[in-house]
């Protein structure tokens, strides 16, 4: 068998694909991770209640604030006491090990669902799409950038799948605390049913806010009140590298739409497409594509998605590949999604933008600056007719995702 031939391979392709990554990025000294400088440098100014008002001014575009909440900074508090290129090689060990994680987390539910066990040709698997993932464009920005994005989408990914309610929905809960964005997975326990998950998701997030308080009131209470939800302190809005609906609409309008009429428009379509794959994933016990509709729906809700927020793009292909049923619009779409992502749209739409504040621009690029929304809107609607042949036992107790059960990053 041809698949069988080339997985014999799988730990050398990886290998070689990690060499060749890290020749690019040349010594650790060289490497920029500037948003790892932004959590490792200003960290600390957690300690002197000043966390949201000394930024980095390392780029000509605007000086870089810390934007997560204070618990955030607290957990990122032990890295800024490693010397900087020390930080930056953990953060990239760490980084690829939680790809490799994911990877092998959303092809374990594949094989569960289809009756296998995961034995060595699903760990070569893993380690063969590893090595593909890493040249994928939101896993490569995120490494070049030093972004949270793969350390906090495997941690929500093995919360989400545990079966124990407490680990699940208090992962959730942690996560979220961290970053706001996976606070979206607790649509998952509603739609499954796990509602002591998502109560555990509400106690876990407020314990990290209560954490946050604790190392800092006045920091805390700024971010909670007058910070949070201003979307454009976290970044320009228009830019080609915010991958949202409200970034598309406001490229394609020459104005940020805010969540005025066109955006309200848009996330009604984007709710009923969710809906229904939503319904079918559930039905068909399909855990893996419920997760993946969850979370393409939360990028796409989201006022700002950066492309290397798109990292969700690995299970959704790992899923329309191995666990789809050979569903050729769902394989269409997910080669869709490789070209996109491999050819790295995204930069090319960047340096043919005179700013990144710039909202107009030619028609050209504001159609290619849907590429990631667009295909984000196309997975939800193909999923349902992919899914409705494929009924089997309930989403809500997935039965051999013991095995992925870690605790969360």
């Amino acid at each position: 068998m041809v698949e069988q031939r080339v997985l014999r391979f799988a730990p050398l392709v990886l290998c070689l694909s990690l060499g060749w990554y890290f020749w690019r990025l040349g010594a650790p000294t060289g490497w920029g991770m500037i948003d790892l400088k932004v959590y490792w440098s200003l960290a600390p100014n957690l300690l002197t209640d000043q966390l949201y008002t000394i930024d980095m001014p390392f780029t000509a575009d605007f000086p870089l604030p810390f934007t997560y909440p204070p618990f955030a900074a607290v957990v990122f508090l032990p890295l800024s006491w490693l010397p900087w290129v020390a930080a930056r090689i953990v953060w990239q060990v760490l980084s690829l090990v939680c790809l490799w994680w994911l990877v092998r987390t959303a092809l374990t539910l594949v094989a569960a669902r289809s009756g296998q066990r995961f034995d060595a040709t699903w760990s070569r698997r893993a380690l063969l799409w590893t090595a593909l993932a890493l040249w994928c464009e939101p896993v490569r920005k995120t490494l070049d950038f030093g972004q949270i994005n793969l350390v906090l989408i495997a941690g929500t990914f093995a919360a989400v799948v545990a079966t124990r309610q407490l680990v699940a929905g208090f992962g959730v809960g942690v996560a979220a605390g961290l970053k706001l964005t996976p606070a979206i997975s607790v649509l998952y326990f509603l739609v499954t049913r796990r509602f002591k998950a998502a109560a555990w998701t509400a106690v876990g997030f407020a314990s990290t806010v209560a954490i946050g308080f604790a190392a800092s009131a006045s920091d805390s209470w700024r971010y909670w009140f007058e910070l949070l939800g201003a979307a454009d302190r976290v970044g320009p809005v228009g830019s080609a590298i915010n991958q949202s609906l409200r970034g598309a609409l406001s490229r394609t309008l020459g104005y940020d739409v805010g969540m005025s009429w066109p955006w309200l428009l848009a996330v009604l379509v984007s709710a009923v497409l969710t809906a229904f794959a939503l319904r079918a994933s559930v039905r068909a016990g399909d855990v893996l594509a419920t997760v993946v509709a969850v979370q393409v729906f939360g990028l796409l809700l989201s006022p700002i998605s950066w492309s290397h927020h798109w990292v969700w793009v690995i299970p959704l292909v790992l899923w329309a590949v191995h666990g789809a049923r050979r569903s050729w619009p769902v394989l269409a779409v997910a080669a869709a999604w490789v070209v996109v992502t491999g050819a790295d749209l995204i930069t090319y739409l960047i340096d043919q933008q005179p700013t990144i504040w710039e909202i107009p621009r030619p028609w050209p690029l504001a159609a290619l600056g849907w590429c990631y929304p667009l295909l984000g809107l196309l997975t939800l609607a193909v999923m349902p007719p992919a899914l409705r042949t494929a009924r089997t036992e309930p989403v809500a107790t997935p039965p051999t995702t013991s095995k992925v059960e870690p605790s969360v990053p």
